[in-house]
């Protein structure tokens, strides 16, 4: 565990850098290529953590002073993804979630149920999460192993049947990459449910703005630089600022807008030379084969209608809190990492603003249930782990991220509530999973082994 909790206090911008460095080097690309990769990535996250924590500390206070006008008080008070990270590597279970992970990881790319290879380590907080809680609620590690693996083989599975759209809606700079991160795969079959309803509603269905077209219709009043503005005076004139104070929220807002995008470049840089020297080594070595790196959603999280949709959905989501039958659960302290919710959306909704603020919206009702049905066991984990980490005064605590997934949920209820049924049922839910996902990955080599091996026909005028 002294080792594990030593590699994990380096932070995803020391810890990234070292693991690209390293795989750089496994794959032959040299000290120089695989150290300029390396350090682009952590330039990458260190950029990327200064705009979010500007965000943070000007959106919390915005926030803060909308719950105390209105009166948005509930019984889960939201302690953010920091504190899940804390509790989620603070046990046994989390101790070993990274060799878990990878042996896990590897037997799948053996037994082609999947073809992504995830490097994310920093994000193997997620899978070590939910075996946490359940380690810790049935008092048994060998429970919290199982759930930690089940999350893990879905994730794979999620990012592999994801890539192809997300290669096709962000382009060419995630050629060959996928997203196996837990929290945003959780999204996807809620993206593609409302996208199906959506379709089935007239003129609902004809509503198609994403950030370009917005941006050519409404001219300057769609660029995200006017639409940070517009988000932060809004926010401002909801929490009652002064209107110097709401002015800077705007301009404030505005920037995030802008330099996200920027700052989400200098990962793409990093990991082009790797993502392109590993699909030379692929093709080399196993014809027919295709692999995917698994990588962050920090590279995609710039997109303008991410940006829109989460900014949007803050004062949208504390309203609804108050009034959703069951939900004891305020979101706070998460509100500014909303936009992780969207990474695995977007390519699904192709980018509709209307229809990704409809997918979000419906995701974080999900979400802040889930948050609240989790709260008990949460709160009891932070006592166990990292009791300072609960404010005085405190009695119930939850974050967005992880325990607003209703991934987590599913697994941990499954796991604890209804033990032989519960588990027999995940086991046979997952082992459809793979087998559905080894049919379509060989499927797909086949169709591409024809592809290549077809004649080229010509024919004669």
């Amino acid at each position: 565990m002294g080792v594990i909790d030593y590699i994990m206090s380096l932070g995803a911008s020391v810890m990234m850098p070292i693991i690209f460095f390293v795989f750089g080097m496994l794959i032959g690309m040299g000290p120089s290529k695989s150290l300029k990769s390396g350090l682009s990535v952590g330039v990458g996250f260190v950029g990327l953590n200064v705009i979010t924590q500007l965000l943070a500390d000007n959106l919390g206070p915005a926030v803060n002073s909308m719950v105390k006008i209105y009166g948005l008080h509930l019984h889960t008070l939201d302690i953010g993804w920091p504190a899940a990270s804390a509790v989620a590597f603070g046990t046994q279970v989390g101790a070993i979630i990274i060799p878990l992970g990878l042996g896990i990881n590897v037997l799948m790319l053996l037994t082609k149920t999947t073809e992504t290879l995830n490097i994310d380590l920093w994000n193997y907080w997620h899978f070590a999460f939910i075996g946490s809680i359940v380690s810790i609620a049935t008092k048994s590690f060998f429970w919290g192993l199982f759930a930690a693996s089940i999350t893990i083989i879905v994730t794979l599975v999620g990012a592999d049947r994801s890539q192809k759209k997300v290669e096709s809606f962000y382009g060419d700079d995630m050629k060959g990459i996928s997203i196996p991160q837990a929290f945003c795969v959780t999204f996807i079959p809620f993206a593609i449910a409302i996208n199906w309803v959506i379709d089935k509603i007239p003129g609902l269905n004809k509503v198609d703005f994403d950030a370009k077209k917005l941006e050519k219709k409404f001219g300057l009043f769609g660029d995200p630089i006017l639409l940070g503005v517009i988000i932060g005076i809004l926010l401002g004139l909801l929490a009652r600022y002064p209107i110097a104070k709401t002015l800077q929220l705007g301009i404030i807002l505005s920037a995030v807008m802008v330099l996200i995008p920027k700052i989400t470049g200098m990962f793409i840089e990093g990991l082009n030379p790797i993502s392109l020297r590993s699909q030379e080594l692929i093709s080399k070595r196993f014809k027919g084969r295709k692999f995917n790196i698994g990588m962050t959603p920090a590279l995609v999280i710039g997109h303008p209608t991410t940006l829109v949709c989460s900014l949007l959905l803050v004062p949208t989501i504390l309203f609804l809190s108050v009034v959703v039958p069951g939900n004891e659960f305020l979101p706070l302290a998460s509100l500014s990492g909303l936009i992780y919710l969207f990474p695995l959306v977007l390519p699904y909704t192709n980018g509709n603003v209307l229809r990704s603020f409809i997918v979000g919206l419906v995701s974080l009702i999900a979400g802040v249930l889930s948050a609240t049905a989790l709260a008990t066991i949460f709160t009891s984990a932070v006592k166990m782990v990292q009791a300072n980490l609960i404010p005085a005064g405190t009695s119930s605590v939850a974050s967005v991220d992880f325990a607003a997934s209703p991934l987590a949920w599913i697994v941990y209820t499954f796991t604890t509530n209804f033990a032989a049924i519960g588990s027999s049922i995940l086991v046979i839910a997952t082992l459809a999973l793979m087998i559905y996902n080894r049919s379509k990955i060989t499927g797909e080599s086949l169709a591409a082994k024809k592809n290549v091996a077809a004649p080229i026909v010509h024919h004669n005028k």
